[in-house]
């Protein structure tokens, strides 16, 4: 390449070079204000918990829209580049300041900018604007790299910005092919750890249409021993995936052949906790909801012991829902009422 044209291209590549540069400085020179502004901003990682549909308590930006209805930038009241990554931004980002933000997050390996960089995305992609700008951009698989990444926070941060960017169906489609990966890590990582709640939080968003959940079928045994073994926070939001997957009759069979040990039933207590109790209350009732659905499981499979179907069919379980007809709440109480009949 030569001639006037040539040289274009080359003072662009210089300009884009050294732009690259000194925002890579503001970062590492900001990173020394001290490890207490980096303890405030992370606390600001954006996350959404999926309850059957869509509407997640996303971490959401505050933004200050001029007087004129546009967004006002604070890269205008600089002729500097802005620090993209600082905690302190409150504007959203537009779709310029969103690919250089991508394009710093794929090339830089230093951890804390890289962190910053997922908590800024994934505060901008609880907008509904962002989500699909980050996708035209290329931003889904740039972000989704950084789940393989050896530093849980970061992993973290990376499957809450794609929890996030997952509200958006089109998004879905690029997401889904990261959904057996994620599942890997929520299962075989540390019970109750900040990236296996990230994890269940992105499987809950991506089920709550039927449209991914037969990519869950395998991993449905491994959902209840988490729900058994995992804390209160962790129960919750496993119910909370398993409350998507009972709605769809296509899974039902599915989940009736889970391996479930028998403890499950201990949730029907009346001492558990009314966040948890509701939920496996409901996940009985949408079985048994989906069982009646004419034509649904028409030729009777076999179901071994030790599995769901006979820990919701047996007498322990009927006595159980039975006896919290009688429970201080008015709530349960009304739930058990409904599910009486179908037992």
């Amino acid at each position: 390449m030569g001639g006037p044209r040539g040289a274009g291209w080359v003072a662009a590549g210089l300009l884009l070079g050294a732009g690259a540069c000194y925002c890579i400085y503001r970062l590492t020179r900001g990173r020394r204000r001290g490890d207490r502004e980096l303890g405030i901003r992370s606390s600001k990682s954006a996350g959404a918990l999926e309850e059957g549909t869509s509407e997640g308590q996303l971490c959401r930006r505050s933004a200050r829209p001029q007087r004129g209805g546009t967004w006002e930038s604070q890269w205008s009241k600089t002729s500097q580049p802005e620090d993209l990554t600082d905690g302190s931004y409150d504007d959203v980002l537009n779709a310029e300041q969103l690919q250089k933000l991508l394009y710093l997050l794929e090339s830089t390996e230093d951890p804390v900018i890289i962190e910053r960089a997922l908590i800024t995305l994934g505060n901008n992609a609880a907008f509904s604007v962002n989500q699909a700008i980050i996708r035209e951009l290329g931003g889904i698989p740039i972000v989704a790299n950084k789940i393989n990444h050896s530093n849980q926070s970061i992993k973290e941060k990376a499957l809450n910005a794609l929890n996030n960017l997952s509200v958006n169906v089109e998004n879905q489609i690029k997401i889904k092919i990261y959904i057996s990966q994620v599942c890997e890590d929520v299962f075989s990582g540390p019970l109750n750890s900040a990236v296996q709640l990230a994890g269940l939080r992105l499987l809950t968003n991506m089920t709550v249409t039927n449209d991914h959940q037969h990519m869950l079928h395998s991993y449905i045994t491994d959902l209840f021993q988490v729900l058994l073994t995992g804390n209160g926070n962790t129960k919750v939001q496993v119910l909370k995936l398993l409350l998507n997957l009972s709605e769809n009759p296509a899974m039902t069979e599915g989940l009736l052949r889970a391996q479930v040990d028998s403890s499950f039933l201990s949730l029907y207590d009346s001492h558990v906790a009314k966040e948890i109790l509701l939920r496996v209350l409901t996940l009985f009732q949408n079985i048994k909801n989906c069982l009646k659905i004419e034509g649904h499981l028409a030729v009777q499979p076999t179901f071994t012991e030790g599995s769901l179907f006979f820990l919701l069919h047996g007498e322990e379980c009927a006595q159980k829902i039975r006896a919290l007809a009688d429970h201080h709440d008015a709530e349960v109480k009304e739930k058990v009422v409904t599910i009486i009949p179908k037992i």
